[in-house]
């Protein structure tokens, strides 16, 4: 019993977060020797020793901060996990409103350079052409005097 007492007086002085974390110490029906009846011996009505209310109210002081600090994590928790969704999802819009801008862009660059590509390509065939007669006129200014 000078164990139980120990831990009494030690959890007296635990400073709050240290008690958000604790339990408290009651022994189990099973280990209490009171309450285990002897072989042979005649039964008893002698319960086990009852907690007096001080211990009660300081069981529920512990259980309730105990709770409230759950309560207080779980709230940060769920703040920083709808935080991190916001930003997740704010990047993927500003993400997609890039890749739209990106894409339309491109769509135009390259709808500029077909053009200029046709443009380049109906020049050449009209050149070519052109081009067909130009070996005619060419034995002409070699040799004048064939013509």
């Amino acid at each position: 019993m000078e164990e139980d007492g120990g831990e009494r007086a030690q959890r007296r002085h635990l400073t709050s977060s240290e008690t958000l974390i604790s339990e408290p110490h009651l022994d189990p029906p099973s280990t209490c020797p009171e309450t285990i009846p002897h072989p042979g011996e005649e039964d008893r009505t002698e319960s086990k020793p009852e907690l007096n209310q001080t211990e009660i109210f300081r069981t529920l002081e512990v259980v309730e901060r105990d709770s409230l600090a759950i309560a207080d994590s779980f709230t940060t928790l769920f703040a920083s996990l709808r935080l991190a969704l916001s930003e997740v999802t704010s990047n993927s819009v500003d993400h997609m409103h890039c890749f739209s801008e990106a894409a339309g862009r491109l769509q135009e660059s390259v709808l500029d350079c077909a053009t200029k590509g046709n443009r380049y390509i109906n020049s050449s065939l009209r050149l070519n052409e052109e081009m067909k007669g130009i070996d005619s006129l060419a034995l002409q200014l070699i040799h004048p005097t064939k013509c």
